[in-house]
């Protein structure tokens, strides 16, 4: 323990590491954001109502998600903006492992976690994975299973087919968006199990419904979502 903070003593020397969000640098116990920046956060506690909350309500009588939770609110230029907008636009991947086990430190307790079999991260066009180097969804999903050693099942579901950004797009549109974007390529691997589909923003759940809709297709299925943020008007 004590040579794993030496030497991270001295890259920070090199290189010292800085908050994502203020921007302060980081001391050798403090990973992509500072304490003060953490405690500030102000953290969303839907994993307490996870059949009721606002994210939850979202695909009321689309399909039956057994579990809904999102660590925070997703607001422009708020402190959790800028960690998400880092993670897929900036290339910082070491920032999606990190909301993956502050998840779990935040919802663990409650068991949330409890029963899931597996966990299957939001898939990407190949297109949109090359130009960004890694799925964000899937950095994300490994810092759940370093913490909970629930396995992580890719290529189970793939994302066949992108018309563009949602974010311009109301509701309807957004639905009709991504019709038939997913393919379940593994129906066996899954099937009669209870998975979690983990994404880093959802705003109207129409991407995450499309996804869950085509899972679902394996038979006796169980889904549960789990989002960094929950767009907030």
């Amino acid at each position: 323990m004590m040579k794993a903070s030496f030497w991270t003593d001295v890259l920070d020397f090199i290189a010292p590491r800085t908050c994502v969000i203020c921007g302060r640098r980081l001391s050798s116990s403090e990973e992509c954001i500072c304490i003060k920046c953490l405690f500030d956060i102000p953290f969303a506690s839907f994993h307490l109502q996870p059949l009721d909350n606002p994210m939850a309500r979202l695909f009321w009588g689309l399909f039956p998600a057994e579990r809904v939770a999102a660590l925070f609110f997703y607001q422009q230029q708020s402190p959790p903006y800028r960690m998400i907008h880092e993670l897929k636009y900036h290339h910082a991947p070491e920032i999606g492992p990190y909301l993956g086990r502050l998840m779990v430190t935040q919802m663990a307790p409650h068991g949330f976690f409890e029963g899931i079999d597996a966990i299957i991260p939001m898939p990407i066009t190949w297109l949109r994975r090359l130009k960004r180097g890694y799925n964000q969804s899937e950095q994300i999903a490994k810092g759940i299973q370093e913490s909970t050693g629930i396995p992580i099942y890719n290529n189970v579901v793939k994302r066949v087919r992108f018309k563009g950004s949602q974010t311009k797009l109301d509701h309807r549109q957004r639905h009709e968006n991504v019709k038939d974007a997913f393919r379940l390529t593994k129906a066996d691997k899954i099937k009669g199990k209870h998975i979690l589909l983990i994404d880093d923003v959802i705003t109207t759940g129409a991407t995450v419904t499309a996804c869950a809709e085509e899972l679902a297709k394996a038979g006796n299925m169980r889904i549960s979502v789990l989002s960094v943020g929950l767009t907030k008007d």
